[in-house]
């Protein structure tokens, strides 16, 4: 523990708050929250911890607190600062599911449509369906009760769901208001559990329609009340009652959570979620911040009632989502609840191997990186690759690692500027200066070593940038190849000097997927522009080809081999003149 941290410890204070852990390069790695920031903060610093809290701490070269005045303030506070800095050792739902609903519009005359947006547009939602199979089942049921319009915008004449029954045709006929009002509130009642009374209902008319001989009627009653059971009875009911309710269980072991979320929809458990990560913070206060994250989530809605386990704080955890919030001790409420934390139990049993295994390939690998290297462990690496034919269309590629996986949304694409013809080193200097130019400027994490997919010279070319202009001390090391074109040898140090690392390594095994990234990704780039280019330079050798017919023929044929391969009737049917189609055809042939 440096000085620094020694001091700041002594005088924390004895009051709620949130903290954020920095590394040394200043930047955000974790953000907590504390009853007692005194307490909290001193606890990572005593005692003993698991491998993955260790990591964290090893990290820590700085922090920094604020002081709230009461603990649902320090909650709210973590949840802001999470989604504001995005620190690596703390978990951000991602969550991509859209569960569809279906919608009753607000219009004037109303349609019946499946969407995944709920928006404030005055409209009637209901939902959320488990699938899009079960909406859609749902809203064919109702299609053949409620016949509102289904055309987006009104034709000219009656058109064949008039026919069929399932529209009222207002294009043609006058609805009155009281009709639609009335179609409405019973496709809601429907909706909100109300289809047994309305099952009942369609029972009684079709035994009258049968009594009175009108059998034609009795058989379309009917296939409605088969419809019904067939859609809506078909699932076992979870629940007596038709309270929209979320259930909440979570496991803990091996500092990792696993929480699980039943989701209760009129009177159904249509769906459930599972999330597994490493807590750093007792479990009932990472499970506050879960659910925190969890209702933040767009295509998350808070039910009327929420169901937690008997030690969390539920007055607190009311005060978080402005739901009810629960704790059943007894009866059918209860079982679910224990049948989740079951579920979360296996679900973190079987998970422990997989991780384990994952952890080898990827953060210990780091490790052990590191200490072959004699550096700190490069749990942010960057690597870059040059491809260029004979110097044209020159560029290179910039991959990131963290924590010994890609991080795709920071990868990066050059186009060499400055180079003219075939100059690895120039081109390495130009994208090394553009890189930590930028990184400087807007003030970007720097990584813990930067690799070249190269020899001595590129690397030396590297090092001139970085040290020479930019005034970085930054470790560099090179990768090279074999004859067969595989990844052969670490080079690091001044002067350069062959790393040992066992060909079979898990140390040795990253580096070769780093490699084999950062390859792949630069010449993807680099047969994209050269395609681009050499079909446009083609082009624009033609007569009468401008910039809107190029656009036209390549959005047409979607790709530069597909337009080489067009006959002179596909490239006319894109609507090029025919004499200019065939010289296009000759030349491209050509």
């Amino acid at each position: 523990m440096n000085d620094l941290l020694k001091n700041k410890l002594a005088v924390l204070p004895d009051q709620p708050g949130c903290y954020l852990m920095k590394d040394r390069q200043n930047t955000i790695i974790y953000v907590g929250k504390a009853k007692v920031l005194k307490n909290r903060v001193r606890s990572y610093f005593t005692g003993s911890h698991d491998g993955k809290t260790q990591r964290l701490v090893s990290e820590i070269e700085d922090f920094e607190y604020i002081v709230t005045s009461s603990d649902i303030e320090a909650l709210i506070l973590e949840l802001t600062l999470i989604k504001k800095h995005d620190p690596k050792y703390n978990v951000m739902l991602k969550d991509d599911k859209s569960y569809p609903f279906l919608k009753v519009t607000a219009e004037k005359h109303p349609r019946l449509l499946i969407t995944r947006k709920v928006k404030k547009d005055k409209g009637r939602y209901f939902g959320p369906y488990p699938n899009a199979q079960a909406a859609n089942e749902t809203k064919k049921l109702l299609d053949r009760m409620y016949p509102l319009r289904k055309c987006s915008t009104l034709p000219d004449r009656v058109c064949l769901y008039y026919h069929l029954g399932q529209c009222l045709a207002p294009c043609e006929f006058k609805v009155e208001d009281t009709v639609y009002r009335q179609m409405t509130d019973d496709i809601a009642r429907f909706l909100n559990g109300g289809f047994k009374e309305v099952k009942s209902d369609l029972q009684k008319k079709m035994e009258s329609a049968s009594e009175n001989l009108e059998f034609e009627r009795a058989m379309e009653y009917r296939d409605q009340i088969n419809h019904i059971e067939a859609t809506m009875e078909k699932q076992k009911m979870a629940m007596n009652d038709f309270t929209n309710r979320d259930i909440f269980g979570y496991s803990v072991d091996k500092g990792w959570m696993c929480v699980q979320v039943f989701f209760i929809r009129q009177g159904k458990l249509i769906e459930r979620d599972v999330s597994l990560f490493p807590i750093y913070d007792e479990p009932e206060q990472e499970f506050l911040t879960f659910i925190g994250q969890f209702y933040m989530e767009p295509n998350h809605f808070k039910p009327k009632e929420v169901l937690v386990p008997s030690q969390i704080d539920a007055e607190l955890a009311e005060k978080l989502l402005e739901v009810h919030v629960r704790q059943p001790v007894r009866g059918q409420k209860k079982d679910l609840l224990q049948l989740a934390e079951k579920n979360a139990k296996f679900a973190l049993l079987e998970k422990f191997s997989l991780i384990e295994r994952d952890e080898n390939r990827t953060i210990k690998a780091v490790e052990q990186l590191g200490e072959a290297m004699n550096i700190h462990p490069p749990l942010r690496i960057e690597a870059f690759d040059n491809s260029n034919i004979q110097g044209a269309d020159a560029v290179s590629a910039l991959v990131v690692f963290i924590d010994g996986k890609p991080a795709k949304k920071e990868y990066r694409k050059y186009k060499i500027k400055t180079v003219q013809g075939p100059d690895d080193y120039a081109s390495m200097r130009e994208v090394i200066r553009r890189r930590y130019s930028r990184v400087l400027k807007d003030g970007l994490p720097l990584p813990d070593l930067v690799l070249i997919d190269g020899g001595k010279g590129q690397i030396e070319a590297a090092r001139e940038v970085l040290e020479d202009e930019l005034g970085l001390d930054l470790p560099l090391a090179g990768l090279a190849k074999d004859d067969r074109h595989q990844t052969s040898n670490l080079l690091f140090g001044s002067p350069l000097e062959m790393v040992p690392l066992s060909r079979r390594s898990q140390e040795f095994y990253l580096l070769q997927r780093i490699q084999d990234e950062v390859h792949r990704f630069a010449i993807t780039f680099h047969r994209q522009l050269r395609g681009k280019n050499s079909i446009q330079s083609v082009l624009d050798e033609i007569p009468g080809i401008g910039p809107q017919r190029k656009k036209k023929l390549l959005r047409h044929f979607g790709s530069v081999k597909k337009l080489r391969e067009a006959s002179l009737e596909e490239v006319v049917s894109a609507g090029i003149p025919p004499m200019l189609a065939e010289e296009i055809v000759k030349k491209l042939k050509e």
